[in-house]
C-alpha cells in the first residue's frame, strides 16, 4: 500500500510540473521562431539590415535634392522629435501585433489623453499641487481604454477589428465632448519646461522615444513577457494547453499599449502646447505601417522592436523629404501606401521561403 500511495503521489507531483514544462518548452519554441532562422541574412538580422539601407537611400535622396537643408544637425532633431511620440506608439503596436490582435484605436486614444490631461480641471490640479497630475491623468486614460479594449477581447469574444474601431469611434467623439472641439491651451509652466529641456543637445521627447524602444526590446526579448507574447501570437490553442493564461496576457497587451498611448500625448502636448480631439489624426495607420514595414508579422507570432524604431524613422524621414523639396500630403499618403504594399509583399515572400526550407 505505501508503495502504491507512493507512485499516486510522484505521479499527481508529475502532472502538475507538466504544465510549468510545458509552458517553457512554448515560450522557448515561440522565442526561437519569432527570431527567424534558415541564415544569418533571411533572420531578423537581415531584415534590420534592409531596412537601414532603405533609410540610408532616403537620406541619400534628401541631401541630393535638398542638399545642407536635409543634412543639418537641427534638421535631423527635427526629424527624431517628430517622430518619437508616433515611435511610441508604434513600440505598442508591435507587441499587441506580434501577440495576435490589432488596435486601431491608438489615435483616438492619444487624442483623448491630451484633451484630459488639458481640461481646466486637470490643470488647475497642476498648478494647485504639481505638474505631474497632467502626467498621470494621461497615463490612467491611456491604460483605461486599452483595459476596456483588451477585456472586451479577451473575455468578452469581440473580434479585436470591431472592438478597436469602436473605440476610436468613442475616444474621438469623447474627446470632441470633453474639448466642445476647442483647442486647450497648456498654461503649466513646469510641465512645459520640462518636456522641452535637452539633455548635452538632444531633445528630451527623442531620449523618452530612446529609453521605451531599449524598454520595449528588453521586454520582448529578454524577459518571460517577451516570451508569452510570441507564443499567444504564434498559437493561442497551443499557448493556453501549455499553462500560459492567454485572456489575461492579453488584456496586459492592450493595457501596455494604452499606456504608450498615454506617454505619446504627453509628448505631442508637450510639443504642441495644445490638447485637441485631432491630435493622433491617422496615427493608427501610421503606426501599424512602421510595424509592418519593421518586420513585425500581421498574423502573430514574431515581432521585432528594431525594425519597428527604424520603420518609425523611414516614414519621418521620406516625410521630412518630400516636405524639403514642397510636396503635398497627398504624395506623401501615395508613397506610404506603396511602401506598405511593398513590405507585405516581402514579408509573405519571406514566409514562404522560410516555410519551403
Amino acid at each position: 500500500m505505501s508503495e502504491q500511495s507512493t507512485s499516486r503521489d510522484t505521479g499527481a507531483v508529475e502532472n502538475t510540473v507538466t504544465p510549468a514544462k510545458d509552458t517553457v518548452t512554448v515560450e522557448r519554441a515561440a522565442a526561437e521562431s519569432g527570431g527567424g532562422g534558415g541564415g544569418l541574412m533571411s533572420g531578423s538580422f537581415g531584415r534590420n539590415l534592409g531596412l537601414v539601407v532603405a533609410l540610408l537611400l532616403i537620406c541619400a535622396a534628401g541631401v541630393i535634392t535638398a542638399g545642407d537643408r536635409f543634412a543639418s544637425v537641427d534638421n535631423l532633431l527635427t526629424v527624431l522629435r517628430f517622430a518619437s511620440a508616433l515611435g511610441v506608439v508604434a513600440i505598442g503596436m508591435t507587441f499587441v501585433i506580434t501577440g495576435g490582435g490589432i488596435d486601431l484605436s491608438v489615435g483616438a486614444i492619444v487624442a483623448l489623453c491630451s484633451v484630459w490631461a488639458t481640461t481646466f480641471a486637470t490643470q488647475s490640479m497642476a498648478t494647485d499641487f504639481h505638474w505631474i497630475v497632467m502626467v498621470f491623468a494621461a497615463l490612467a486614460v491611456g491604460a483605461g481604454c486599452g483595459l476596456v479594449n483588451g477585456v472586451l477581447i479577451a473575455y468578452g469574444k469581440v473580434v479585436p477589428f470591431i472592438t478597436t474601431l469602436a473605440m476610436l469611434a468613442a475616444a474621438r467623439g469623447l474627446a470632441e465632448i470633453i474639448s466642445e472641439r476647442r483647442t486647450q491651451i497648456v498654461t503649466v509652466d513646469g510641465f512645459k519646461v520640462f518636456f522641452s529641456a535637452d539633455v548635452f543637445g538632444v531633445p528630451l521627447l527623442v531620449i523618452i522615444f530612446a529609453l521605451v524602444a531599449i524598454a520595449g526590446w528588453v521586454l520582448l526579448n529578454r524577459t518571460t513577457f517577451g516570451r508569452r507574447t510570441l507564443a499567444v501570437g504564434g498559437n493561442p490553442e497551443a499557448a493556453r494547453l501549455a499553462g500560459i493564461n492567454v485572456n489575461r496576457h492579453t488584456v496586459m497587451l492592450y493595457v501596455l499599449v494604452g499606456l504608450c498611448c498615454g506617454l505619446a500625448a504627453l509628448m505631442l502636448v508637450s510639443r504642441t502646447t495644445t490638447g485637441s480631439s485631432t491630435h493622433g489624426t491617422l496615427w493608427e495607420l501610421d503606426a501599424i505601417a512602421a510595424v509592418v514595414i519593421g518586420g513585425t508579422l500581421l498574423t502573430g507570432g514574431r515581432g521585432t522592436i528594431v525594425g519597428t524604431v527604424v520603420g518609425v524613422l523611414i516614414f519621418a524621414t521620406l516625410g521630412n523629404v518630400f516636405t524639403l523639396n514642397n510636396q503635398d500630403t497627398s504624395t506623401q499618403a501615395v508613397a506610404k501606401g506603396l511602401i506598405i504594399v511593398v513590405a507585405v509583399l516581402l514579408q509573405q515572400r519571406l514566409a514562404r521561403n522560410a516555410n519551403s526550407t
